[in-house]
């Protein structure tokens, strides 16, 4: 019951049900929307065996959207299961309901939902992917530059009214999360000063500078003559408010 409290359906669903009805494709409407069902209770189910902690679940006409409220600097590994396990419940529902009609809204909502921009899953293993090769802070920034990229591309290409909702919609939620990108980095400082997480990697960082940290590593900073923790650099940033 606490889950379902947690699903909140976008006025965009209602909006295209309404329309779905008036032109005759509500069954349409209704295989679309199961799927979008089943491909976020694969993210729901992985993230209830991790213990995440689920935000709220929106539903809109063309995907959905499961916001958590967990660490940033919480394991990649079962960001990554969970973030597959959306695609993998839909692929299973699909083998199940093997149709055309099906089909076609199959694989029209898992390759969209594969697109690198955000917040669809595509952009999320983008940056996952790319947390592996760069620090947090600069990682951030290229999948919100790809993010614009890919919206600006994808608006020449087969362009209609459903299609300029959306890419409206998503340029919107990039643009929010470009406000809060330094908010973000600071919030990721933050956590490794206040809590201790047991990661297994170590780099060694050359300098002071923060910005070169990386999710899932644990940090060591030489300054030329002496070794000093993350955690004791840390300390004599916050401690001296140094800005972030």
């Amino acid at each position: 019951m606490k889950i379902i409290s947690k699903i909140k359906i976008h006025i965009f669903f209602y909006l295209v049900a309404f329309l779905a009805v008036l032109t005759g494709l509500f069954k349409d409407f209704i295989i679309l929307s199961s799927i979008i069902i089943i491909h976020e209770l694969g993210h729901v189910l992985g993230a209830l065996y991790f213990k995440w902690k689920i935000d709220k679940i929106i539903i809109l006409p063309f995907g959905g959207l499961t916001v958590f409220n967990e660490k940033i600097n919480r394991s990649m590994k079962e960001e990554f299961i969970i973030l597959v396990l959306g695609p993998i419940f839909q692929i299973i529902y699909a083998l199940t309901l093997n149709s055309e009609i099906f089909n076609n809204y199959h694989y029209a909502i898992l390759l969209f939902n594969l697109l690198p921009i955000h917040p669809l899953d595509g952009s999320k293993l983008f940056n996952l992917f790319i947390n592996k090769l760069f620090p947090f802070k600069l990682s951030h920034l290229f999948t919100i530059i790809l993010s614009f990229i890919v919206i600006w591309i994808t608006f020449f290409y087969r362009i209609n009214l459903l299609s300029i909702l959306i890419l409206l919609f998503l340029f919107i939620n990039v643009v929010k999360e470009l406000k809060i990108h330094q908010y973000l980095f600071n919030r990721f400082l933050l956590e490794r000063y206040f809590y201790h997480f047991n990661f297994k990697k170590n780099k060694i960082i050359k300098g002071n500078d923060l910005h070169k940290m990386y999710r899932d590593y644990k940090h060591l900073f030489y300054d030329g003559e002496k070794y000093r923790s993350e955690r004791e650099i840390l300390r004599k940033t916050f401690d001296n408010k140094v800005k972030l």
